[in-house]
């Protein structure tokens, strides 16, 4: 069976913002995020469809707080909840967030590239 722990993934994302690890388990990405400081991730999925996000992630949030929102609403999950984001969120995160969230492998990939891109943009015009 696929298995996989934090201190074993390696850090693909080291960034101000996150410590981003993701290991690939029979089409789903484990993904261990930290994040350091609080964060508006809405910019980054400008360019997917509805500048939102649409993958879907299971997780759980270990420490911190994820606010989602949706264009219906918005919810807040904190340390200790298991959480569905369904496809068409945005989210924010508060500073010392970490979670351990799943997703299916290629829809992550995409959103990942357009995300990439535009974090690669912010960081040249700063």
């Amino acid at each position: 069976m696929p298995r996989t722990r934090k201190d074993e993934a390696p850090i693909a994302l080291d960034h101000p913002v996150i410590e981003g690890r993701y290991v690939e388990l029979d089409g789903y990405t484990v993904s261990f995020e930290s994040f350091h400081v609080a964060a508006d991730a809405t910019p980054l999925f400008v360019g997917l469809p509805d500048d939102r996000c649409q993958c879907p992630h299971w997780g759980v949030v270990v420490s911190g707080a994820v606010t989602v929102r949706y264009a219906g609403g918005e919810e807040t999950f904190r340390a200790g909840d298991a959480y569905y984001m369904r496809p068409g969120h945005v989210n924010e995160v508060t500073a010392g967030t970490e979670v351990v969230e799943f997703s299916p492998t290629a829809e992550l990939q995409k959103t990942m590239a357009v995300m990439g891109e535009n974090m690669a943009k912010a960081e040249a015009a700063s």
